[in-house]
Order: structure tokens, then sequence, then C-alpha cells
């Protein structure tokens, strides 16, 4: 299937440090296409889940789709179709391992996502995630991995720059021997997330796991 709008590829695959200095970047990046993108890939895995899990419940669903669509998982599909080397960046941006950047590339291929369904309409944007991500996926294999949240976390904060995450029980409920713990995790300053659970470590993967969440819905 040809594409019939080369602008909306083109605009998927530049990154903000290209237009650094324009008061209208967000006209002429990706970020638009990426916010589209994203609810587009949601959608998409959601419905493929929906069918292939038929017997299990939300929170199944919802734990799952985030293992498929995190940050990590989107910017190695990036990185098997190497779309790092075709997103257009500020020279300086390039030299300091932006084509390897994880958010850069996560939010290319979310991009890439948005441009497809505007260009040639959901279905050609479904292909799309199948082919290079649905398709090579063991659903069976990865529901029954658990991921480590606080590494993942870590890996963000690296990535970013900041200093790494900290972890402080704000709250223990309950006799020695049957407590509940409260955890909450910090980053730069500020909290990010809150986890409670009868260990202090699964309190601490319940927090990076909500701090996840949060930093992208803020990306």
């Amino acid at each position: 299937m040809e594409v019939r709008d080369l602008r909306l590829y083109e605009q998927a695959l530049t990154h903000r440090s290209l237009l650094r200095g324009r008061p209208d970047t967000h006209l002429y990046s990706n970020e638009r296409l990426e916010f589209l993108g994203d609810a587009v890939l949601g959608f998409v895995t959601a419905d493929y889940l929906y069918h292939h899990f038929p017997d299990r419940d939300e929170g199944f669903l919802t734990r799952l789709r985030a293992k498929l669509v995190n940050g990590v998982a989107l910017a190695e599909c990036a990185r098997q179709i190497d779309l790092g080397a075709l997103i257009l960046m500020s020279e300086n941006m390039a030299q300091t391992a932006g084509r390897d950047n994880r958010s850069i590339l996560a939010d290319a291929f979310e991009a890439v996502i948005g441009a497809l369904y505007l260009d040639l309409g959901p279905e050609a944007a479904r292909a799309f995630i199948h082919r290079t991500m649905l398709d090579h996926v063991n659903l069976d294999e990865l529901a029954e991995h658990r991921d480590n949240f606080k590494s993942l976390l870590l890996e963000y904060a690296q990535a970013q720059g900041w200093p790494q995450p900290r972890y402080r029980v704000i709250e223990e409920v309950g006799p020695s021997h049957e407590k509940t713990f409260t955890v909450e995790v910090m980053l730069r300053n500020k909290p990010y997330g809150r986890g409670t659970a009868t260990s202090k470590k699964r309190a601490e993967q319940e927090a990076a796991s909500i701090a996840l969440e949060r930093l992208r819905a803020e990306a």
C-alpha cells in the first residue's frame, strides 16, 4: 500500500530539537502525531488482548497492555526497524546518542502509527502494529513474566539524566507479624507514586509501577 501524504511521515520523524527556538514547535514536530499514535496503539493492543484472553479480567488485561506499550518495549520495536536512523533531530542531539534515546525512539514509533492512521486509515495502522510488535510477542509467556518496575524506573531516570529514585516508608500499619507498608517513590525530590503491600519490596514495586504510568501520561 503506497503512502499518500509524505509530509505526515516527515513530521512523524521530526524531533522537537530540530525546531528549537520556534514558538510553534508543536505544529511541526512529531508531538501531536505521537499523541494520536499512542491512542491508536492503545486501542489496537486492547482489542487484540481482549480477544486473545477472553476469560481474563480487566486488571490482567491492563497490566499486560502496560507491558506491551511501555517506553522500553516501544523503543525496542523502533530499533528493530532501524527507526533511529530516520529521525530528524538537531546535530547536538544526534551526537549525544539521541538516535538511540529510548524516549525519542518510542515517541517516533507512536508518531509513525499516528501518521499511518491519518494517511491510510485504521487498518493500515493496525497492520503496522501487528507486523512490528504484536506478531512477534509470546503473550502467554509475557503474561507470566513479572516486571521489575524498580529497574525500569531506574533506567528511565538514568536515560533522562536524573538522580536515581528514592523510596521511603511513609506508613506502617498492623502488628509486627502482619504489617502493611505504604512506600512513596521520589523523583527529583517530588513524590511520583505510592504503593501499599505486606512487604516493603512489593510496596516499592507498586510505587515504581504507578510512577512509570504517571511519567508516561506526562510524556
